[in-house]
């Protein structure tokens, strides 16, 4: 499983280092998976909410089997707040990162957000009628863009993979290895992060585990 990080300024910083971080111990224990960041603007460093300086690689949609989009930025801004627009807000309204994830699409990738990562996709088109989730504070907005919420702590819809707020992209990690690798392999993982998965995981279909 090659899995690519979107990264972009305002990110929040947990939503890209979480994942990073289960992915990473995935691909070092030798489980077949590997992980990078990427930027689709071009940029050589991406800065997150916090101040973390990240240097990403080049855009490469192509060549992943995942791509992950964090959020950040979109809950606590708006042009009602009179806060200037950061993170995802910011993305969205440049357009190169919705632009560039709606061209990546094809039939073997898998689009992953955590958080408002889920409303990059939106603003990519990629969410329409679909059953996905995001930041608590961020569910209305997500309704509006088309989504069709679902209260859960992941939501697999087959090629588009959802997360809600924050540390739950520990968990969107974690269910990917699972999906991609296998169960074993998850637990392994799970085991070396001396993490507890939360639930629930809503499966395409309805299910939930």
């Amino acid at each position: 499983m090659r899995v690519h990080i979107v990264v972009f300024d305002g990110m929040d910083d947990l939503d890209v280092v979480g994942p990073f971080s289960v992915l990473g111990m995935a691909g070092r224990a030798g489980l077949g998976v590997s992980v990078r960041l990427a930027s689709a603007t071009g940029q050589a460093q991406a800065t997150t909410l916090g101040g973390l300086p990240l240097f990403p690689g080049p855009w490469a949609p192509e060549d992943a089997d995942v791509l992950v989009v964090p959020g950040g930025g979109f809950a606590s801004g708006g042009p009602a707040t009179g806060v200037r627009a950061t993170g995802v807000r910011a993305e969205i309204a440049d357009g190169r990162v919705p632009r560039a994830l709606a061209a990546a699409v094809r039939p073997d990738l898998v689009l992953a957000s955590v958080c408002t990562g889920a409303l990059l996709l939106a603003a990519a088109g990629l969410v329409e009628g679909r059953p996905c989730t995001t930041h608590h504070r961020a569910v209305d907005d997500l309704v509006a863009a088309g989504g069709r919420h679902v209260d859960a702590r992941v939501v697999d819809d087959g090629d588009l993979v959802t997360a809600g707020g924050v540390t739950s992209g520990l968990d969107l990690a974690l269910w990917l290895v699972e999906r991609f690798q296998g169960r074993e392999a998850a637990e392994r993982v799970q085991r070396g992060l001396e993490y507890e998965r939360r639930e629930p995981l809503w499966l395409a279909g309805g299910a939930a585990a």
